[in-house]
């Protein structure tokens, strides 16, 4: 018990430490936000909330170094007890960010400086930089537009950013110039020979034998691009519009911002973080980032297999309806450790997927108008391990391994076990944050396995799925979702999935479990939260009552209230059976069956008590009675001889005796 209280108190002082980490981000990161600001703005405001972040921060001093100026906290002091990050634009240093106490404090990890304050202090400082750059880069280009010189000299659009270029970023002349001339060869510009011939010091580079000769051909050396940079643009104008050229400048600036993101995800060994960093650094450049090219096509299939699936079939179809926009708004939702390398698991990728051909597609577009997803959350698959190894239960991976009945015995056991572990700071973090963005909706905790949905293996209802009030204070809130979660990691290991991965042959895979959170679909009617109705499709019938129904008619099983008892066969209730293709042809035809087998329990949560309930639907009905939802769509009227489907006036739930039969629904 004293130990419990232990664990509990480190916990609630981590997480108050943390949070003073993510509030200090989330602030500077709303004031980068704000184009009124000028960089000495956004260098004073730092300084101010900078202290608040750190353990000490009543002792705690800032000063940032920029442009040969000096920005520091009022009664500023040096010390020995210092930490420093620096500001960097493209590789060059233009600044550093000093974090000192004025005071000594106890050594923990740089000095009396945690670990989690030297993560925060570069993420600032590298945030900053990131600022600069396109603020810089914005207003040269802003004041050589509006230079009236230069509209005099230069006649085109794309001539003053050449300009701008060549004050700024020699190198990045370079490359245009290396791809303009690319360009103008395959364009079949005349003169484009003779620039290759100056370019690349070859007589004659259309020569056959040269590439045909079974040695190697000999090394020739660039002449410096930026110096022939006039002639290849000169020659541009001959052979391509401006707008084109004006498109395709564009185009190679955006993809030379581009190239930090590129070498972060050509190495395999890069950890979520910091592709999560790469891609805001290049999004805070790139705000309205809108066009492919190949190597940003390249960056979306590496993204696509770094945080969904590598399953080539996947791939073939996710880079034809995934933006990076939309990669980059996932990893903003995905929560992870800092050396996770996970992705988001088999079910997030399908519905992430699925989304985006609903949204993309241009067929049927009107019929899908008004489909939304959830608001949604990822956990990293990688998480489950993580938090395993966090609480030295390293032993518990070789569960799967004992025999089925041991695996049974010891079930409620694990679940407990696992229950009563604690999760790292880091994904305490990530989980406030996405607390912060339900706010007090209801959400549910669902599976995300990396052995769901592949290797032809569904594992449909093999792992649990919680579902959450969401009430009350947020610490306890917090709590309760840590409490989900570490029962859904604990469900990877009970006796359905073990026995599942054996029958199919993947007892020796690796078994990584991302998590899903999702808001919950529904209404607050009196005390309870429900959607009116929600169930699950599927494409074929496997279950045709009628020689009529065909299997490619499909079959919805819908219920009131919330899909659990859809998808879950309960033994004590019954959804109702839709053959999609033939609505009409139902399955309970006399007065009798459709009596004994409509729906007499609806699952929904209870927000007073603030927990997942199932109650008669009769009871429910007694407390809202005309407030419950889609009331004439999903009931009928029981007269004690005949069901008759509501019209007029409709259905008046406190005098009539109800039916679950969703007649007007169907027919309507």
């Amino acid at each position: 018990m004293k130990q419990s209280i232990k664990l509990e108190k480190k916990y609630i002082e981590t997480l108050k430490e943390r949070a003073k980490e993510l509030n200090c981000l989330y602030q500077i990161d709303e004031i980068l936000k704000n184009d009124s600001l000028t960089i000495e703005d956004i260098i004073n405001s730092i300084i101010e909330i900078l202290p608040t972040a750190m353990q000490y921060s009543d002792f705690c001093r800032v000063r940032i170094l920029y442009d040969n100026r000096v920005f520091e906290s009022m009664d500023f002091k040096e010390s020995e007890w210092m930490i420093k990050s620096e500001i960097v634009i493209k590789r060059k240093t233009i600044g550093s960010i000093e974090v000192y106490y004025i005071k000594s404090f106890p050594d923990v990890y740089e000095g009396p400086f945690f670990f989690e304050e030297r993560k925060l202090l570069n993420a600032v400082a590298d945030r900053l930089g990131s600022f600069i750059f396109k603020v810089k880069y914005d207003d040269i280009e802003e004041k050589l537009i509006k230079d009236t010189e230069l509209s005099h000299k230069f006649k085109y659009e794309w001539e003053v950013i050449l300009q701008m270029l060549h004050n700024t970023d020699p190198n990045l002349i370079s490359i245009i110039s290396k791809k303009m001339i690319n360009v103008l060869f395959f364009r079949g510009c005349n003169e484009a020979t003779d620039l290759f011939v100056r370019f690349v010091n070859i007589q004659n580079p259309f020569d056959s034998v040269l590439y045909q000769q079974n040695k190697p051909s000999k090394k020739t050396i660039l002449e410096n691009s930026y110096n022939l940079a006039i002639d290849i643009l000169t020659f541009a104008k001959k052979y391509l519009e401006n707008n084109e050229i004006l498109e395709l400048i564009h185009n190679w600036i955006y993809e030379d911002r581009a190239s930090e993101l590129l070498r972060v995800l050509g190495n395999p060994n890069k950890p979520l973080a910091e592709i999560s960093e790469a891609m805001r650094k290049f999004y805070t450049i790139n705000p309205e980032f809108q066009f492919d090219s190949p190597i940003l096509i390249g960056i979306k299939v590496s993204l696509i297999r770094r945080l969904l699936s590598d399953h080539l079939q996947y791939l073939n179809i996710a880079k034809n309806y995934l933006g990076l926009s939309d990669l980059y708004q996932i990893i903003e939702k995905m929560i992870f450790s800092s050396e996770s390398h996970g992705k988001i698991g088999g079910k997030s990728a399908g519905i992430i997927l699925a989304e985006n051909i609903i949204q993309k597609t241009s067929e049927h577009k009107e019929i899908f108008s008004n489909v939304r997803i959830p608001k949604t959350w990822f956990i990293s698959s990688d998480g489950m391990t993580n938090f395993i190894y966090y609480n030295n239960m390293e032993d518990i991976l070789d569960q799967k391994y004992k025999d089925l009945d041991q695996v049974r015995n010891e079930y409620p056991y694990i679940i407990q076990l696992f229950k009563n572990a604690i999760f790292p700071p880091e994904i305490i973090n990530g989980l406030s944050r996405a607390l912060d963005d339900f706010g007090n909706n209801p959400i549910i905790v669902r599976s995300s396995s990396l052995l769901e949905d592949r290797l032809g293996s569904a594992f449909a209802g093999k792992y649990k799925s919680l579902f959450l009030a969401n009430q009350g204070l947020k610490q306890r809130r917090l709590e309760a979702l840590m409490d989900a979660i570490a029962e859904v990691y604990a469900s990877t290991i009970g006796p359905d999935p073990i026995g599942y991965r054996y029958e199919r042959g993947l007892i020796d895979f690796n078994e990584e479990m991302g998590i899903i959170l999702q808001e919950v679909v529904g209404k607050k009617i009196g005390n309870y939260f429900f959607p009116a109705i929600a169930g699950v499709a599927f494409s074929n019938n496997e279950f045709r009552w009628s020689p009529r129904i065909k299997r490619e008619d499909g079959l919805i099983r819908i219920v009131a209230g919330l899909g659990t008892r859809a998808v879950d066969r309960v033994g004590n209730d019954y959804p109702t059976l839709i053959p999609a293709g033939q609505p009409d042809l139902k399955v309970n035809q006399t007065y009798e069956d459709i009596i004994t087998y409509s729906q007499k329990y609806i699952d929904v949560i209870n927000l007073e008590s603030n927990s997942f309930e199932t109650i008669p639907i009769t009871k429910v009905l007694e407390e809202v009675g005309n407030q419950f939802p889609f009331l004439n769509e999903i009931f009928s009227i029981d007269d004690g001889q005949n069901i008759r489907k509501p019209i007029a006036l409709g259905i008046d739930a406190k005098k009539h005796r109800l039916v679950v039969t969703f007649e007007n629904l169907i027919t309507n």
